[in-house]
């Protein structure tokens, strides 16, 4: 079961990076702090309709089987192949371009991930980049 996020166990990891509390499920506090520390600085009416989208029991709470469900539901088509939006995907690609050049530098990437209280020195984004980086030009630009 692939996904934009990857597997199960990334999406928990994930998951668990919205849930700072460990309670086992993501208040709207915590997905605003999350959104806010992306730079998406998230208005409340936005707060309140990704909430509404992702909760689906309506308890005011998003647990892990809506979180999974929401990523599936949002990537997947009919036939259950990966897709997603080019607007959900620029919307993502831009949280990381902090200089909004195009590019995402190992800087970038380094100083997004501190935000979300990762622990990743500058040479692990360096590498993480290499990774993907098709043209060797040491950025990920958005193709």
């Amino acid at each position: 079961m692939a996904s934009f996020l990857g597997s199960i166990e990334e999406m928990k990891k994930v998951f668990n990076k919205f849930d700072k509390n460990g309670d086992g499920k993501i208040s709207r506090d915590e997905l605003k702090s999350v959104l806010t520390a992306l730079g998406s600085a998230p208005s409340s009416g936005e707060v309140d309709r990704i909430m509404s989208e992702m909760d689906k029991d309506g308890n005011g709470y998003v647990d892990l089987d809506e979180f999974v469900a929401f990523q599936q539901t949002n990537i997947n088509d009919d036939d259950g192949e990966a897709q997603c939006g080019n607007k959900e995907l620029k919307d993502a690609f831009d949280m990381y371009d902090l200089d909004k050049n195009g590019l995402i530098s190992a800087n970038e990437l380094h100083a997004v991930l501190k935000r979300l209280g990762e622990k990743c020195s500058l040479s692990d984004c360096r590498r993480m980049i290499s990774q993907v980086d098709k043209d060797g030009d040491g950025n990920v630009n958005f193709d």
